[in-house]
């Protein structure tokens, strides 16, 4: 949040993980802050991106910035291969934000790319199940790293 509400850059938390006193948590803390400034912009897409490394797949792009006949977008993951995956929390489920989610999915697809979502409820229950599928369009799409 420290990150999303623009009260420190991700440099500068990369930064304050440099005089970690500590031994406990601290590796912990590191990881976090490293996929921060990747980009990382919710706790889902943390555990998204841990379970990607665990699979093998290269780093994805974060957060990135997409224009769209409906205008832009921020994606939450995309490969330059044409993969992007979106890890939806509960506010995706609410009224029009369906629609604007479909409607983005589709523009996505129609543009070329390969677009897979996750709630991120089905990310906890159905962990092996949704990381196969992205494992499967990875392959599918050819090995281009981030």
């Amino acid at each position: 949040m420290t990150v999303q509400q623009r009260l420190a850059t991700p440099g500068q938390l990369l930064h304050a993980t440099g005089v970690l006193h500590g031994r406990r948590r601290r590796a912990f803390v590191k990881g976090v802050v490293r996929d921060i400034a990747l980009g990382v912009q919710s706790l889902g897409e943390l555990d998204f991106a841990r379970l990607c490394r665990e699979r093998g797949l290269p780093e994805p792009d974060r957060q990135v910035l997409v224009q769209t006949d409906s205008g832009r977008c921020y994606l939450d993951v995309r490969w330059r291969n044409g993969l992007t995956v979106e890890i939806d929390g509960v506010q995706h489920r609410r009224a029009l934000a369906v629609s604007a989610d479909n409607l983005r999915s589709n523009a996505l697809v129609l543009r070329g790319d390969r677009a897979l979502r996750i709630d991120l409820v089905g990310l906890r229950v159905h962990t092996e199940e949704f990381m196969a599928q992205v494992v499967q369009g990875h392959a599918m799409l050819g090995s281009s790293a981030a």
